[in-house]
């Protein structure tokens, strides 16, 4: 007998962290998920341990031309995306004072985190409102509502996804699109090696300066719950931070 689905989700980012534990998560529930990131390689590891329910998709939401063909290089029964899950971001070269830190890096951050994930919805929420069904799900961070000193891209470009989620969320009332926004903590992924070009030491020693941190088991769960919720539930916004 045919394995019956719950339906087909998109995770940006799925090669990593939030993204990936998100996308076991969802496989694991009966979801049919496409596994999208830029590192082929590790989504091809990804997709391997999650079975038949998964696909992989080569994909840079930085690069219009690679958003612009998202849907065109995905097969024909796996077009129809019922939910969306943009995860994909990044804070390379974070952490520095506004004047001292790489303009060329910090437009690169915005480009990702901010217009990489427009681009994304953009492609995909034809399809939702022409079924009158879908659900994005933006995946945002305690800097969407707090600056800090070194933060001064990443924080602008959370701001600006808070705005743009608050945005479409009035946009698709009403016309079966689900839209919710994840403000997630403080989270145990290897954001900060990356932020830090690799360097894992630096990035344990960073987390390991507070008493909790979350892990992104628990930010998947979360976005488990919104997308679980009947048709007239939207979940819009849920802040989600460690215990102490």
């Amino acid at each position: 007998m045919e394995q019956q689905y719950s339906g087909t989700a998109l995770v940006t980012g799925a090669s990593s962290g939030i993204g990936a534990a998100t996308a076991r998560m969802l496989a694991r529930q009966g979801w049919r998920v496409i596994c999208a990131a830029r590192r082929a390689d590790r989504l091809a590891e990804q997709v391997r341990a999650l079975g038949s329910g998964a696909i992989a998709l080569t994909l840079d939401i930085s690069d219009a031309t690679s958003v612009d063909t998202l849907l065109e290089r995905l097969p024909d029964d796996w077009k129809t995306i019922d939910v969306l899950i943009n995860s994909a971001g990044h804070d390379v070269g974070g952490r520095h004072r506004f004047d001292i830190g790489s303009m060329a890096e910090w437009a690169k951050t915005i480009e990702t985190n901010a217009i990489g994930t427009m681009r994304v919805t953009h492609a995909v929420v034809p399809g939702m409102l022409n079924r009158a069904r879908g659900h994005i799900v933006n995946i945002g961070s305690t800097s969407s509502v707090n600056a800090y000193a070194g933060g001064a891209a990443y924080v602008a470009s959370k701001f600006a996804l808070s705005g743009f989620t608050k945005s479409i969320l009035a946009d698709y009332r009403g016309k079966g699109v689900r839209v919710t926004h994840i403000l997630a903590g403080l989270t145990r992924t290897n954001f900060v090696e990356s932020r830090l070009r690799g360097d894992r030491l630096g990035a344990d020693e960073f987390y390991g300066t507070f008493p909790v941190t979350l892990k992104p088991d628990d930010i998947a769960r979360t976005i488990l719950f919104a997308i679980e919720q009947p048709p007239h539930v939207t979940i819009a916004e849920m802040l989600v931070i460690p215990a102490s």
